[in-house]
């Protein structure tokens, strides 16, 4: 017996998204069932539902219900569950399984499997059934792809830490960012501005980059030390030679040679905005000072985990607008426009 499901979903990359009923699995024996309470409304899930990523992905799959920013309480769990149980508070992110054998799974980085990350949703599971994700009011997940949610953090804030907040934490952690490093997040949205709150509960001295001043005084609110317009020329003379690691959050096309001359000698500048463009690089941008230019994705499931319990103990959420889920579409065109501080999370309350 499956269980009945409603959801919003786009039919085609034209539509908008609309009220959809579908099922789910019953949860096996080591799956819990959660009851959704909020999901984040990320960038990528305006890309999917409109298929931009075609030239980088597998074909699009529709109908299709958005969403990996999923928070939410137990409400069932199989009978081999042993981690959770009925009342935990519990997130879900941008992945459901992978293969759990290959090398990059036993090292806990299930995000770049080498056979097949099982995303949350426009992806299918290993019985060939489409995945559906978190805009909808519930979810049956195996228990080892299901993160804990600090006891002290409210639903709906935690809800972006699932994909904005773990997209941030992995490479400040991968490259070290701490005390006595120069950490350069360029834009203000909503990844940029978990990458301010981290880096600086990390002990980095943190810098924005942001097309304009405009956001000047929420980033320092947010816990930047210096802020700074790339509109300006200026900027990229006086900051030549300054930073550590650069993470360039922004999906808009940009000159990144510009942004790599900001580098130290063995500085790094990792890429996780995603522009649907090719950006081209000078040699000499690379190899002048020994810069490394990198990209990284989410985290695995341990990574994640670990990001959660830093921002329970570092009181972290991401900075949010709650919406009824009537309303997503709406946000969609608000997201393209910048137009939100700095993440929108659907109260799935509102489905009922």
């Amino acid at each position: 017996m499956m269980l009945k499901t409603k959801g919003y979903a786009a039919d085609n990359a034209k539509s908008e998204l609309a009220p959809y009923s579908f099922e789910r699995r019953e949860p096996g024996e080591h799956d819990v069932l959660i009851d959704i309470k909020y999901c984040g409304i990320c960038h990528s899930d305006i890309h999917q539902t409109r298929n931009e990523w075609s030239d980088y992905m597998e074909e699009a799959i529709f109908p299709m219900v958005p969403g990996h920013e999923i928070a939410g309480i137990v409400t069932a769990a199989g009978s081999q569950v042993k981690k959770y149980k009925v009342g935990d508070k519990v997130g879900v992110g941008c992945f459901v399984d992978s293969c759990r054998t290959c090398v990059e799974c036993k090292r806990s980085l299930e995000q770049y499997c080498d056979v097949k990350t099982v995303w949350t949703y426009n992806a299918r599971d290993n019985e060939g059934n489409p995945t559906h994700g978190g805009y909808s009011d519930k979810i049956v997940v195996d228990e080892n792809y299901v993160l804990r949610i600090p006891g002290n953090l409210p639903l709906e804030g935690a809800a972006p830490l699932l994909c904005a907040g773990i997209t941030l934490y992995s490479p400040l952690r991968h490259w070290k960012a701490g005390p006595g490093k120069k950490v350069a997040i360029v834009g203000l949205g909503g990844l940029g501005h978990m990458g301010v709150k981290l880096a600086h509960a990390m002990g980095a001295e943190v810098t924005v980059l942001s097309h304009s001043l405009k956001k000047q005084a929420d980033g320092k609110r947010l816990g930047a030390d210096h802020f700074y317009a790339t509109s300006d020329p200026e900027t990229f003379t006086n900051l030549k030679g300054t930073f550590d690691l650069i993470i360039q959050t922004v999906s808009a096309e940009m000159d990144w040679n510009q942004l790599l001359d900001l580098l130290k000698v063995d500085g790094t500048m990792v890429v996780v905005g995603l522009p649907s463009k090719k950006i081209p690089i000078a040699g000499f941008s690379l190899a002048a000072r020994r810069h490394s230019l990198a990209g990284s994705t989410i985290g695995g499931i341990r990574e994640t985990q670990e990001m959660l319990d830093f921002c329970g103990q570092h009181n972290l959420t991401s900075d949010i607008e709650v919406i009824p889920i009537q309303q997503v579409n709406e946000a969609y065109e608000r997201v393209l426009k910048s137009d939100v501080r700095y993440r929108f999370v659907i109260d799935l309350a509102s489905l009922k």
